[in-house]
């Protein structure tokens, strides 16, 4: 359990994070898939602005995880 008396996260958060970035991805590749007509331009810059958050989101979990590694260490 994670807080003042509980440093470190539950093993599980990371997995449950990178499980939940993983569904995000997955459904904004699903919205590209179907994308067509001419709305699609405009709607394909919206998902991958979205990819993009989600990118930094994944970078931001690498540094945590590397962070907590490396206190453990």
């Amino acid at each position: 359990m994670s807080g003042p008396d509980h440093p470190s996260e539950p093993a599980e958060a990371p997995i449950d994070r990178a499980e939940e970035l993983l569904e995000r991805v997955r459904v904004a590749r699903a919205r590209l898939e179907t994308l067509q007509g001419g709305d699609a331009a405009e709607e394909a810059v919206e998902v991958v602005r979205e990819l993009a958050d989600i990118a930094k989101e994944v970078e931001a979990e690498l540094a945590r995880a590397r962070k907590q590694a490396d206190a453990d260490a």
